[in-house]
């Protein structure tokens, strides 16, 4: 079995947020995906396209004594890849095919049982939206920004960063009112490789699982399908593979929802999809910038990072989060994965 348990010290749980994911979590292991899979088995569904998530052997979100109680998948050979590398192609695919059945069947729920989604959707709570209200996110957001600038090794690449960035809260609280909208699910909201296990046999990738939900809210579909493809993958895949990918998604979509008599191009079109992906683009290169600064750092640097929480503020924390900070071998990661994305918002269009 895995145990993860919340964090006891007061500091570093305000700076996580750490009460309104755990609640988040409880009800998607012991609501929303038990509720997924019980659609599939009632629709025969076979079992290879059924929904897969960790069992959940006990639950409590009782702050700040959160505890889950999960089923250890490394007993199913299933396993976590190096987060500094880029997800082979064929993972990223199994996570997409994932996002399309996950997805899928948020449309299939409201469309069989609404008052039931509705339910489930006013539970799950939006972390980002929360961190808005904070007087000090505008500061902090802007602490961050600095921290990755030293990264970038031109004026036309900074100034790339700074339009993507500003105004972002503004974008944020403009998207969030469509959190509700026809075409919104409950996605999972925090796609990167460490969130996913795979299970390979002789080398060849048999499936993957998600196995973290803390972010999970109702938002737009595209999200989960730009960040995993923005965070987990490097330029030179995405040159090649990214319309490849966003239709393998939605043939996939399209696939799920058939097996409950729908169809994808009345529930989340084509054209919508590629709509969205314009329209989504900032918040999505804000988010990941975000990320890389963050998620690249070796386990080491985040340790020392938890450890300071405790007797210093959350700004002051970023205030010390400078790139120059990082280790070597984290600062040239993180420095080709922020190089990348900009190539690639620019090759497709999106900057």
């Amino acid at each position: 079995m895995i145990v993860k348990l919340a964090p006891a010290f007061e500091a570093i749980r305000l700076a996580a947020g750490t009460e309104l994911l755990f609640a988040n979590e409880h009800v998607m292991y012991t609501k929303v995906l038990p509720k997924f899979v019980s659609l599939q088995k009632a629709a025969a569904v076979p079992e290879e396209e059924c929904l897969r998530y960790a069992k959940c052997y006990g639950s409590l979100d009782e702050a700040p004594n959160e505890v889950l109680i999960l089923e250890d998948l490394n007993e199913s050979n299933f396993e976590m890849l190096n987060k500094f590398e880029p997800l082979p192609e064929e993972c990223i695919k199994s996570i997409l095919k994932n996002f399309a059945i996950f997805h899928s069947l948020s449309y299939v729920l409201k469309n069989k049982e609404p008052v039931t989604y509705d339910l489930f959707t006013g539970t799950l709570k939006d972390s980002w939206y929360t961190r808005l209200k904070d007087p000090n996110f505008e500061m902090q957001f802007e602490m961050l920004l600095n921290s990755v600038l030293p990264l970038l090794d031109n004026e036309t690449q900074k100034n790339i960063v700074k339009n993507k960035l500003t105004n972002i809260v503004q974008e944020v609280l403009k998207f969030s009112k469509e959190n509700d909208s026809r075409f919104s699910v409950i996605h999972q909201g925090d796609a990167w490789t460490n969130n996913f296990m795979f299970r390979f046999e002789e080398g060849v990738l048999r499936e993957s699982v998600m196995i973290d939900y803390q972010a999970s809210t109702s938002h737009n579909p595209v999200t989960d399908v730009l960040f995993v493809i923005f965070i987990c993958s490097d330029h030179e895949a995405r040159s090649k593979n990214f319309y490849d990918w966003i239709d393998y998604y939605h043939s996939e979509l399209d696939k799920s929802l058939s097996n409950f008599g729908l169809k994808a191009n009345f529930t989340y079109s084509r054209d919508q999809l590629d709509a969205d992906i314009k329209r989504f683009g900032k918040i999505v290169f804000a988010t990941t910038v975000l990320f890389i600064n963050i998620l690249m750092r070796d386990t080491n640097e985040v340790a020392a990072m938890k450890e300071a929480l405790k007797t210093s503020s959350f700004e002051e924390q970023l205030e010390n989060m400078s790139i120059n900070e990082m280790q070597g071998e984290t600062f040239g990661t993180a420095k080709k994965r922020l190089l990348d994305l900009i190539e690639t918002y620019i090759q497709f269009g999106l900057v």
